[in-house]
């Protein structure tokens, strides 16, 4: 985005926090990154000083350590570490996820428990709500919670958690039984990983991250009344406040991509001569790069929307225009990797360039966190009112 566009579109601290994240990234950049991928640790230098410098805790309140800003400041954050070549993938998760819902949900003594470590990055949080056999069917999640006196009991399996083994807690999703109608009804909970009974294994990936993914077991793991994080007939309004910047920052996730991959394609094609001329010259190679770089800025006009109308308390419009941006970004980040490599032949699958470990990166904003089959769903019943065809 040009400088003028930024500073129509954005406020002038946001220009400028969009400015000191990708300075804090490039100082890291991608062969760090992948460094610690490759290696199977966490980039916790990056994590720890982005923590430091407020940028992890953007959007929580300032009472409990946050800087008091929105989903839409962390959404700047994620994109422009990503495009730095730095896509923390926690960062979806720990303070747009968790920190979300418990700064609307939780209790004060949640709170103060949990939002300044979140803020700060010195404690993260992972999400739980992935299960084997339900899929995108959130009605069919089958982890249970049920009273046992004052505590709970917590039964089920989940897939696919990022970064269990560098958390200090777990936010499940889980279900409890209605006393009224015998439905069952979501929850959320805050289970520690030390629990007893909580259970999890790495599930081996293709995907070159610092995050690694696991499923987890839980066995009547015992929960003191407290672990249940706001209140337990609400349902799925809880539940969307963290589905919904979920999205959003998934869509910034891979917007991030997106634009690392464009830069060193376009570098590339700049400096690389055949046949006494760039090879950026030749529209065969020109005409795509710039048809991505269209359909970067749409999807990104897309998030800046959802994440506006999220802050705004629009919940039902931010979850139209969640959607729409995660499956924009997707789609946009998928086709520039692509064509990335393209521009760069061979050279676009060695690790100098790094574009490669991008091909399965840019997977997950078309699956994750819902499939953009799924986005597809909602948009024709919901924005478009036809039949619902599952």
């Amino acid at each position: 985005m040009s400088s003028i566009g930024s500073q129509l579109l954005e406020t002038p601290e946001r220009t400028a926090l969009r400015k000191a994240v990708g300075d804090l990234g490039r100082r890291y950049g991608s062969a760090y990154y992948l460094a610690k991928a490759r290696a199977g640790e966490p980039a916790e230098e990056l994590w720890a000083e982005a923590g430091k410098a407020g940028y992890l805790g953007v959007n929580l309140p300032v009472e409990y350590g946050g800087g008091g800003g929105g989903i839409s400041d962390l959404a700047i954050v994620l994109e422009e570490l990503g495009t730095a070549g730095c896509p923390l993938l926690l960062l979806i998760v720990s303070p747009a996820i968790c920190g979300t819902v418990i700064s609307r949900y939780g209790t004060e003594e949640q709170k103060r428990r949990w939002l300044p470590g979140l803020a700060d990055g010195s404690r993260k949080m992972a999400f739980g709500i992935t299960e084997p056999d339900a899929g995108s069917n959130s009605h069919r999640i089958s982890t249970v919670a049920r009273r046992d006196g004052e505590d709970w009991l917590l039964t089920g399996r989940k897939v696919f958690v990022s970064g269990i083994d560098h958390s200090d807690a777990v936010l499940f999703v889980a279900r409890t039984e209605d006393a009224r109608t015998g439905k069952l009804k979501p929850c959320l909970f805050v289970v520690p990983r030390d629990t007893p009974g909580f259970e999890y294994r790495a599930i081996p990936m293709e995907l070159v991250a610092p995050e690694k993914q696991f499923q987890v077991f839980l066995d009547d793991v015992r929960l003191p009344a407290d672990a249940l994080v706001g209140d337990e007939n609400a349902g799925l309004l809880q539940l969307f406040a963290g589905l919904n910047p979920e999205r959003i920052l998934t869509a910034a996730f891979s917007l991030g991509l997106a634009r690392q991959a464009l830069g060193k394609a376009v570098e590339y094609a700049k400096t690389r001569t055949v046949w006494s001329t760039p090879i950026g010259a030749h529209q065969g190679l020109a005409h795509p790069l710039a048809q991505c770089a269209v359909e970067i800025e749409l999807a990104r006009l897309m998030t800046q929307k959802a994440g506006l109308l999220y802050d705004a308390g629009e919940d039902m419009a931010a979850g139209e225009a969640a959607n729409m941006a995660k499956y924009a970004a997707g789609e946009a980040a998928a086709r520039t990797v692509d064509q990335a490599v393209q521009t760069l032949g061979g050279n676009g699958l060695t690790q100098e360039y790094g574009l490669g470990a991008l091909l399965a990166a840019t997977r997950v904003g078309r699956v994750a966190p819902v499939s953009r089959e799924m986005v597809l769903n909602f948009v024709a019943q919901h924005t478009l009112g036809l039949p619902k065809s599952y």
